[in-house]
């Protein structure tokens, strides 16, 4: 790899590398100069802009710090005009939501703890290159922008997509390798750890994923020391700031009040419990001190906060002791149920300790599915995972005010390790949601959604491939001592370093997501986490999950719409759909049924009874296959003649049954058989040169009851022989010498 100054004047530099054998072109002291640091990122044709900014004092009365990331699609970055009323940008999409999540996690451990000043971090995608990632694109500029700045900060990092193609990995697979790859990982690095891993996989094993993980690591280590390069060059020096930590003397001295009740307070497997016994706790710490610490009340609370920090961590590392008792492998009480709620179409209850997962499958047409409106090729998606984390879940008593990121991010992460095992739209033509309500949580509720979930489509027949189960491990660090604990609870989540997520089939990974609060993880700790959550699910999967319901179910729920599916020839697809829709809409009105016909002849058939999907279904074939002889049909008698009956078999199509051929008796009078509308069914015997169409009601009662032709003769005389027909359907008089 090499580096090479390509222009300077003034205050504008470029810098130049390439990542993945495309160029990575960096610009500075061109655009947004009033930000406290800026850089223009190409890579490819893909455009990227990050300004970074921060306030010069503190925010008052927060006790973390106030960052902000913001990843913004604009879609005049593909050529598009947004399809809003407005026809402006609106809210962010989901995925932008998730790629401003991913670009947060590995930098936000990276700031001073003790930092209290608003980070501002806009990164704005201005062009996209469909095989230069624009989120990895960000999530470098992001690092580029705050360490040219004068933020304090202890980076950099910089991020690359790992996929597998062919057996291989490929360091920011093009487009056309992502269609084929079985993994996509994005990989965060400092120059030394792994800051952040964020993967979705087709059932990947452990060391295949490990092994893609480090050579993203490694990729990671040349763009690392290239920013580096660039900082040595025009970083500027970093801004002092007050620090928010409390006194170190404040600290000791309510750590040797309170240390022992805080112990007694946390030993307990029972979040409520532990809840009760904190608050004399604190009512004691702040009638002893608030008076001895008057100009810093604010600040009692986080004392307390850092001593239960410490006294959680002590345990772990020291004595090997975990908060509620437990085994550090040892996973909470588990069980799970299906069928839990009557009238949906599949729900699964998931209970993993004080953490409970309800989530409902509802199926729909395809018609059902979401359109997107973004930056990438996806335009629809037809499985679908929503997560809501009502406050009541805690015992709190916030508003419902819709999902936020971190409801988005979780939705997205179940959504991503269940995607690999959902059938396609030719196995399984349904538009899939799936809900997860948190009814109760005290930690790893994501991991519980995901769990609930395979629960939910199992009980509502949709066949997966294989049943999928999270779990996730957590990960306390002092110096190079280290220890990974599974299943970690709320307590340990908050005091811990690490919440590694994994979710999977018995066969391998199919997604990860990794939070940190430390600058990052060892070989050694990711080796370890994976070969635990591994053999945890697996527990899950055999001891809990698979005893509730050990497969898909068979059939539908009876609420669930039935839905039948065909191709037909794309030129057909104007003769179903007919002038103006008035075919499709005459058989969506006859079936009592919807009809989604789309560009490539797929169409695909919704109705509430299977009988009105299959009518429909016979209809649309008739029409886009020719009527054959031998074929039988049912269909509609749309007139009545001395000699016979005409039925329509189709939209369009319209053959004439013969009074001899009306019924398995001599008929005298065709109305004495057939009236108008009757729905009839006929066989094919006869297409003429002209493509006139001779039915017969008798052959396919016949062959439908599977009669003798031979004890029925065709009820005529002379053999039965019907008359020719002229044009205009009626009868063909018959010469006489």
């Amino acid at each position: 790899m090499s580096m090479s100054k390509i222009e300077t004047f003034d205050t504008y530099k470029v810098f130049e590398t390439t990542l993945a054998g495309r160029p990575l072109v960096v610009e500075t002291g061109k655009v947004a100069q009033l930000a406290n640091g800026s850089c223009l990122v190409r890579y490819g044709e893909t455009v990227v802009l990050c300004a970074v900014t921060a306030s010069a004092k503190p925010r008052e009365g927060v006790d973390f710090f106030p960052m902000s990331v913001d990843y913004e699609e604009k879609l005049y970055a593909v050529g598009r005009i947004p399809g809003s009323f407005q026809r402006r940008e609106g809210r962010p999409s989901e995925k932008a939501i998730l790629t401003s999540r991913v670009i947060d996690r590995p930098i936000r451990p990276l700031f001073p703890k003790d930092m209290r000043n608003d980070v501002s971090i806009v990164c704005t995608v201005m062009s996209v290159d469909p095989d230069c990632p624009p989120e990895t694109t960000a999530m470098i500029a992001a690092s580029i922008g705050i360490s040219i700045s004068d933020i304090p900060w202890d980076g950099p990092i910089s991020g690359v997509v790992v996929g597998l193609v062919d057996g291989k990995f490929v360091i920011n697979p093009t487009a056309e390798q992502e269609k084929v790859s079985e993994m996509h990982v994005t990989v965060a690095s400092t120059a030394d750890l792994v800051a952040m891993i964020e993967a979705g996989a087709n059932e990947v094993d452990d060391e295949t994923m490990f092994d893609g993980i480090m050579a993203g690591h490694e990729a990671n280590q040349q763009i690392v020391s290239f920013i580096n390069d660039i900082v040595a060059e025009i970083g500027k020096p970093k801004f002092e700031f007050t620090s928010n930590d409390p006194d170190p003397e404040m600290f000791e001295a309510i750590k040797e009040f309170a240390i022992d009740d805080v112990k007694f307070a946390l030993d307990t497997d029972d979040k409520r419990i532990r809840d009760e016994r904190l608050k004399p706790v604190y009512e004691a710490v702040h009638a002893k001190f608030d008076e001895e610490y008057a100009d810093q009340i604010e600040k009692i609370d986080e004392c307390m906060y850092k001593l239960q920090k410490f006294v959680v961590r002590r345990w772990l590392l020291d004595e090997g002791k975990r908060v509620d008792g437990r085994g550090i492998d040892e996973i909470r009480p588990l069980a799970s149920e299906v069928g839990v709620l009557p009238r949906v179409h599949g729900s699964g209850l998931f209970t993993r300790g004080q953490t409970q997962v309800l989530t409902v499958a509802t199926l729909g047409s395809t018609k059902d599915a979401q359109l997107l409106d973004g930056i990438d090729d996806e335009t629809e998606k037809r499985y679908m995972h929503h997560y809501n984390f009502p406050s009541y879940s805690v015992g709190e008593t916030k508003p419902s005010r819709g999902p936020g990121r971190r409801e988005i991010g979780h939705g997205a992460l179940a959504e991503r390790a269940l995607l690999p095992v959902i059938p396609s739209v030719e196995e399984f033509p349904y538009t899939i949601r799936l809900v997860s309500e948190v009814v109760s949580s005290n930690g790893s509720t994501s991991q519980g959604s995901i769990c609930g979930s395979t629960l939910a489509l199992m009980d509502a027949g949709v066949p997966i491939k294989a049943p999928v189960a999270g779990i996730s491990c957590g990960l306390v660090t002092e110096g190079d001592r280290f220890m990974t604990m599974v299943d970690i609870q709320g307590v340990e989540d908050f005091f811990g370093d690490m919440d590694f997520k994994v979710g999977g089939t018995k066969k391998g990974i199919t997604a990860i997501q990794m939070d940190l609060k430390v600058h990052g993880l060892t070989p050694a700790i990711i080796k370890e986490a994976l070969a635990k959550t591994h053999k945890a699910r697996n527990y899950i999967l055999d001891e809990v999950m698979l005893k509730a319901i050990p497969a898909p179910r068979e059939e539908l729920s009876k609420w669930a719409p039935k839905m039948l599916s065909t191709k037909i020839d794309v030129d057909k697809i104007r003769e179903v759909i007919g002038k103006g829709g008035s075919v499709i809409q005459k058989i969506c009105a006859d079936c009592n049924c919807n009809v989604d016909v789309q560009e490539d002849g797929s169409i695909f058939i919704t109705a509430v009874d299977i009988e009105g999907a299959r009518r429909a279904l016979a209809i649309i074939e008739t029409i886009a296959k020719d009527p054959e002889v031998g074929s039988i049909y049912k269909g509609r008698v749309t007139r009545l003649m001395t000699f016979g009956a005409f039925v329509e078999i189709a939209p369009g199509k319209e053959g004439l049954v013969h009074i001899s051929k009306l019924d398995l008796k001599r008929v005298e009078k065709v109305e004495d058989v057939v009236a108008i509308g009757d729905e009839v069914v006929v066989k094919v015997t006869e297409i003429d040169e002209q493509g006139r169409i001779n039915l017969s009601r008798r052959d396919a009662l016949i062959q439908l009851e599977g009669l003798n032709p031979d004890d029925y003769d065709d009820g005529s005389e002379g053999g039965g022989r019907p008359p020719r027909r002229n044009r205009d359907g009626g009868n063909r008089p018959r010469r006489h010498n």
